[in-house]
C-alpha cells in the first residue's frame, strides 16, 4: 500500500475507535458492538481473517446477507435510543452529513456500524492496524491485506468512510459557522424620508430679532434657563427682559410661536428651537431629567440667595428640535403652537407636527392612530400649504390655492365642520371646509373660533359664540352657542380688515388704515375700552345687570396707526407704526409687561430700559407670559419680518396673520 493510504487508514482507525467508545457509552446495552474495541481482539480477528480466504464466494454473500439484518436490528434499537437517527445503517456517511445539532453522537453511531460489519467479515486491517513484530520481515507485513477478497475490500472501503466521516462530522460545527452567518439578513439601509423635498413656494422672514420675555416663567416659558442671570429670577419677570440664550449674533431667531405653556422659534438657519412645557410631547425632544425635589419652605426662605429655580433646565432653556427627523433638504419658514403641539411649514409647503391635542375629555391624540407624538412627524396629506394658524387644540392651514384645511379637537365647531361624538377621532384628519376657493389669503385662531380673510376684505368666522368671540351676531350670551360653519361677518365688512387674532373669548383686529377694533368678553378689560364709553345697544348684560359681552366691533380710540394685534388668554398687545407696543387686559402674571398684577384697563404703552427706543416688530402671547420681537442690532433685511405671502410671521398660542 502506498504510504499515504496507509497514513489514512491508520488515521482512520483510530477515529474510529475513538467514536467506538463514545457509542458504548451512549448505547451501553450493545455489548457485542463494544468488544471490537478492545485491542486484544485485533490479533486473533487478523488470524479469523486469513482461514476466510478459502471460503467461496457464496459463504461470504450468505454471511453478508446476515449481517446486514443484525445491523438493521442495530438500527432499530438506536431509533428506539435517539429519534433524530432516521436513516438506515446503509448510509451512515449522509447521516453524519445531515444532522447539524448531535453531529458527535451520529458519527459515533455510524461509525460503530461500520465496525461492526468489519469485525463480522473477518477483516480487522480496516479497523486496526496489525502490529507488527520484530521478526517479521517487511514482505511478510502486507500479506494479510493482499489476501483480501473483493467483497472484503468493499467493506474495508465502507468503513474508511465511515472514518473519513467520523473527522468530517468532527469538524463540521466550525465548518458551518461562515453558511449560518450568511443566511443572516443583512441590516437594511434606513428607509428614504417620505417628505421629498419640492420646489419652493414659502420664503422665511429673513429679520433676526432680539427676542424680550415677561410674565409668569415658572415652567420655562420664558427660555431664561434654570438659573438666575445676572443675579435676576428667571421666573415671575415683571417687564421686558432681553432674553441672552437667545442672541441675535449667535442664534439669529426670525419668527415666535407662543403656545399655552411652550414657545417655538425659528432661526435664521432653519433650527427650530423649542423651551417651556414638555408634558405631552409639544417640544418635540427629550428632556428628561433627574433633578432633585426642592424643599418648599427651605426654597421660601432663601428665594432671594438661591441661584437654582428648580426649573428643569432641559425644558427652560431653548434648545434645537434634532434635524434627524426632518427631510435632509428641509428649509423651514413657519412655526406655530397650540396648547399642546407645535407645527412647522416648509419652503415647499409641507407640514411636520409633534404633541397632542385635548378635548374636554384629556388627550384627544394626535392623529386618529397616534395618542402622543413626542417627536416630528412628517404630514403627508398637506401639501403646498402657504401658512399655518393654532388654536387652543386646533389647526388651521391654507394652501396656494386658497383651500382652507382644519384638525384638532371639534367641540366648539372651531374646525368648520359637524364633528359626530361616536366618530370624533375623525376630527384629527385634516379635512377642507365650506369656503370658496381662490378667495381666502389670510387665517387666524382664536381659542375655540376661527377666522378667514378674503382677498376682497371679507371676514368669515366660525366656532364658540358664547361671548360673540366669532363678530357674528347669532347666540351671543347663551351656554355652548356656537358658529357651524364659516359665516360672514357683517359687522366687519368693508373695513378691509388687515390682520385679526383671537383670544380665549374675545378678539381684536387692525385695518389697512390703522384702526384698532376690538370685540367680545369684556369683563375682564379684555376690549380695551370702558364700558361707559361702549354702545349701549352692543353690550349684553349677565342675569345679575354686570356688562359682560360686547357684541359688535368697535374701534379702540387711544391706538392710532395699528399695524399688528395679538391676543393672549385674556389679554392684548398691539404694535403702532413706529414700533412701540401698547398692552392691556388680564395682567396677574406679569403678562402685560407693565410691572402690575393689576388689570389694565386701556391700552398702555409698554416702556422700560429694555424695549425703549427699539422697534418693536413682533409679539406674542401665551396663557400667562408674552414676548417681544425687536429690530436686532445686526444688518437689516425687509423691517417687518414678513411671510412670503404678505403676513408678519408671528405664529404663536393665538397665532394672527
Amino acid at each position: 500500500m502506498p504510504p499515504k493510504a496507509a497514513a489514512t487508514k491508520k488515521a482512520a482507525a483510530t477515529k474510529a475507535s475513538a467514536t467506538k467508545k463514545t457509542a458504548a457509552s451512549v448505547a451501553a446495552t450493545k455489548k457485542t458492538a463494544a468488544k471490537p474495541v478492545a485491542k486484544p481482539a485485533a490479533k486473533p480477528a487478523a488470524k479469523k481473517a486469513a482461514a476466510t480466504n478459502g471460503a467461496t464466494a457464496a459463504s461470504k454473500k450468505r454471511k453478508l446477507a446476515e449481517e446486514e439484518e443484525e445491523e438493521q436490528e442495530e438500527d432499530e434499537e438506536m431509533a428506539e435510543e435517539s429519534a433524530e437517527e432516521t436513516k438506515t445503517a446503509k448510509k451512515p456517511v449522509k447521516k453524519a452529513a445531515v444532522a447539524k445539532k448531535d453531529n458527535t453522537k451520529k458519527t459515533a453511531a455510524a461509525t460503530k456500524k461500520a465496525d461492526a460489519k468489519t469485525t463480522k467479515a473477518k477483516a480487522a486491517p480496516a479497523n486496526k492496524r496489525r502490529k507488527v513484530s520484530d521478526d517479521e520481515t517487511e514482505d511478510e507485513k502486507p500479506k494479510g491485506k493482499k489476501a483480501k477478497t473483493a467483497d472484503t475490500a468493499d467493506v474495508d472501503s465502507q468503513a474508511t468512510e465511515s472514518a473519513k466521516a467520523t473527522e468530517s462530522a468532527s469538524e463540521e460545527p466550525e465548518a458551518q459557522k461562515p453558511v449560518k452567518a450568511t443566511k443572516k439578513t443583512a441590516p437594511k439601509p434606513p428607509a428614504a424620508h417620505p417628505h421629498k423635498v419640492g420646489a419652493k413656494i414659502n420664503s422665511a422672514p429673513t429679520q433676526i430679532l432680539d427676542i424680550y420675555v415677561f410674565g409668569e416663567g415658572s415652567s420655562g416659558e420664558l427660555g431664561l434657563g434654570a438659573k438666575k442671570l445676572d443675579g435676576k429670577k428667571v421666573v415671575d419677570v415683571k417687564r421686558p427682559r432681553l432674553n441672552p440664550k437667545l442672541s441675535a449674533k449667535d442664534v439669529g431667531v426670525v419668527q415666535i410661536a407662543c403656545g399655552g405653556m411652550h414657545v417655538a422659534a425659528l432661526t435664521k438657519d432653519s433650527k427650530i428651537l423649542t423651551w417651556g412645557v414638555n408634558d405631552q410631547g409639544a417640544l418635540g425632544r427629550d428632556t428628561s431629567w433627574e433633578g432633585g425635589l426642592r424643599d418648599a419652605d427651605a426654597e421660601e426662605e432663601n428665594d432671594d440667595d438661591d441661584e437654582d429655580s428648580g426649573l428643569n433646565p432641559r425644558e427652560s432653556t431653548p434648545t434645537a428640535v434634532d434635524a434627524e427627523h426632518f427631510a435632509k433638504d428641509a428649509k423651514f419658514t413657519h412655526v406655530v403652537a397650540s396648547d399642546s403641539a407645535t407645527f412647522a411649514l416648509t419652503e415647499d409647503g409641507r407640514v411636520y407636527g409633534w404633541g397632542t391635542f385635548r378635548s374636554s375629555d384629556g388627550i384627544l391624540g394626535f392623529t386618529d392612530k397616534i395618542h402622543i407624538q413626542k417627536t416630528p412627524l412628517y404630514l403627508p396629506t398637506l401639501k403646498n400649504i402657504t401658512t399655518l394658524a393654532a388654536g387652543s387644540n386646533h389647526i388651521l392651514a391654507l394652501d396656494n390655492k386658497g383651500v382652507v384645511t382644519a384638525w384638532g379637537c371639534g367641540q366648539q365647531n372651531q374646525l368648520g365642520r359637524r364633528i359626530i361624538e361616536r366618530s370624533k377621532l375623525s376630527s384629527l384628519i385634516p379635512q377642507s371646509m365650506g369656503l370658496p376657493k381662490n378667495k381666502v389669503d389670510r387665517i387666524a385662531c382664536g381659542s375655540y373660533h376661527s377666522f378667514a380673510l378674503g382677498k376682497d376684505g371679507e371676514v368669515w368666522a366660525w366656532g364658540l359664540n358664547n361671548f360673540a368671540e366669532t363678530g357674528v351676531d347669532v347666540g351671543a350670551g347663551e351656554d355652548d352657542a356656537v358658529i357651524f360653519r364659516p359665516t360672514i361677518v357683517e359687522s366687519l365688512t368693508n373695513l378691509k380688515i388687515k390682520q385679526i387674532a383671537g383670544g380665549e373669548h374675545h378678539s381684536l383686529a387692525c385695518t389697512h388704515d390703522g384702526k384698532l377694533l376690538t370685540w367680545g368678553r369684556l369683563d375682564g378689560h379684555q376690549v380695551g375700552i370702558p364700558v361707559e364709553e361702549l354702545d349701549a345697544d352692543s353690550v349684553i348684560k349677565d342675569e345679575s345687570g354686570k356688562p359682560r359681552i360686547l357684541s359688535k366691533p368697535t374701534v379702540v380710540e387711544d391706538v392710532h396707526n395699528c399695524v399688528f394685534v395679538a391676543a393672549g388668554v385674556d389679554s392684548n398687545i398691539v404694535l403702532d407704526n413706529k414700533g412701540v407696543a401698547h398692552s392691556w387686559g388680564f395682567s396677574a402674571n406679569f403678562q402685560t409687561g407693565q410691572g402690575t398684577t393689576d388689570d389694565i384697563e386701556t391700552p398702555t404703552t409698554i416702556d422700560n430700559s429694555a424695549v425703549r427706543d427699539k422697534k418693536i416688530v413682533f409679539a406674542g402671547a401665551g396663557g400667562q407670559y408674552s414676548i417681544l420681537g425687536g429690530v436686532a442690532d445686526v444688518p437689516k433685511t425687509n423691517g417687518f419680518a414678513f411671510t412670503s405671502n404678505g403676513q408678519p410671521a408671528t405664529g404663536g398660542f393665538r397665532p394672527t396673520f
